[in-house]
C-alpha cells in the first residue's frame, strides 16, 4: 500500500478544482467502459449501438 504525501494530496484536490469539467468527462467515459465490459447485456449493446451511429453521425455534422 502507497503513501500519498500531503503536498500530492493538496495538488490533486487542487487540479480537481480546477479541472472539474474534465474529472466529469473522465469518470462518465469509465462508468461507460465499465457498464459495457462488465454489466451490458447483448440488447443493452444493440440499443447502445444505434445511440452510438446517431451520435456519430451529428458529431460528423459539426
Amino acid at each position: 500500500m502507497s503513501k500519498v504525501s500531503e503536498s500530492q494530496k493538496r495538488a490533486i484536490k487542487k487540479w480537481e478544482e480546477e479541472n472539474k469539467d474534465k474529472k466529469r468527462y473522465i469518470s462518465h467515459r469509465a462508468r461507460a467502459r465499465s457498464f459495457l465490459r462488465d454489466h451490458a447485456t447483448l440488447e443493452d449493446l444493440e440499443e447502445l449501438e444505434a445511440v452510438l451511429l446517431e451520435r456519430r453521425a451529428k458529431l460528423n455534422e459539426k
